[in-house]
């Protein structure tokens, strides 16, 4: 099977960093496993590499803000991806924080063939974000409490799924024979060291402008499509609808922030197959690439 590397972990924890310090060691290149670096016009959000590095990046840019985009798709342009990289004899290096992108390609999930219904969806989106939730507890707790029941998107689909087919969301996603042989590492700064690097990112994000991102956004794109509910984007919006001061949007930002990276570590830690390291170790990363290319 061709060889591929994960770098995961929660958000500004230094994936991107890594990712690019071993694509330029190994002659690789990136395949975004980031369920908002998908979208375009969503630059600062949703923390972009800069593109002066010069290492080739797929399933980034991809499809418009008010596009559809499942996991299915993620999962077939990735396969795509990492099987045009090894044909050209690179190395593909998968980064991103969202599990259960990173599980479809690990474990090969065979995701439902469930195609999105824009009645049922506009039916639900009457519904709060613990509406929902509840409402996937009641009919499929098997996929409740396995999916991030704060990812109004998530949870979304997995309703939509469930009502459409008549079969758990989670049950769907079958196990198939693995495609690839996989390196998982880990990055885990620690507590205390994410918290200051996930202020120090949003402070960075508000000065690089990040207010006037969102803002040019919501001109063109309603506050209830996925992708304006993302982190960052939803709570800039607070702002921009005078629900809150500047200060007081930054802070839920962060607030919010943290417990996303809280959320993410839980998904991870689940995954006894991955390696952790704390994300300045880049040199203990090219020694286990290193071997586990040999």
């Amino acid at each position: 099977m061709p060889k591929i590397i994960i770098i995961l972990g929660p958000t500004a924890s230094g994936k991107t960093d890594l990712g690019l310090a071993l694509a330029k060691k190994f002659n690789g290149e990136i395949v975004s496993a980031d369920s908002r670096q998908i979208y375009k016009q969503m630059d600062i959000g949703t923390a972009k590499p800069d593109k002066k590095y010069g290492i080739p990046h797929h399933l980034m840019d991809i499809t418009d803000p008010g596009e559809d985009f499942s996991l299915a798709d993620f999962k077939a342009g990735a396969v795509k991806a990492i099987n045009d990289i090894v044909s050209r004899k690179k190395l593909p290096i998968v980064v991103g924080g969202t599990g259960l992108y990173i599980q479809a390609l690990v474990d090969n999930l065979d995701i439902p063939k469930i195609a999105p219904s824009a009645r049922l969806r506009k039916e639900l989106s009457r519904k709060s974000p613990a509406e929902l939730a509840a409402l996937l507890q009641k009919i499929d707790p098997a996929t409740a409490g396995k999916i991030d029941l704060k990812n109004p998107r998530r949870v979304l689909r997995a309703l939509e799924v469930f009502i459409l087919s008549g079969q758990s969301f989670i049950d769907q996603q079958i196990k198939s024979q693995l495609l690839f042989e996989v390196l998982q590492i880990g990055l885990n700064p620690g507590a205390p060291e994410l918290e200051n690097r996930i202020n120090a990112r949003v402070d960075r994000q508000i000065k690089d402008g990040l207010v006037e991102e969102t803002k040019k956004l919501a001109e063109k794109y309603s506050w209830d499509l996925p992708s304006m509910s993302g982190i960052g984007y939803r709570q800039i919006g607070f702002y921009l609808r005078g629900e809150a001061t500047l200060d007081e949007a930054v802070a839920i930002l962060k607030r919010d922030t943290r417990r996303y990276a809280k959320r993410q570590m839980t998904w991870f830690k689940r995954d006894k197959r991955i390696v952790w390291i704390k994300n300045t170790d880049v040199a203990l990363a090219e020694k286990m690439v290193k071997d586990f290319l040999l």
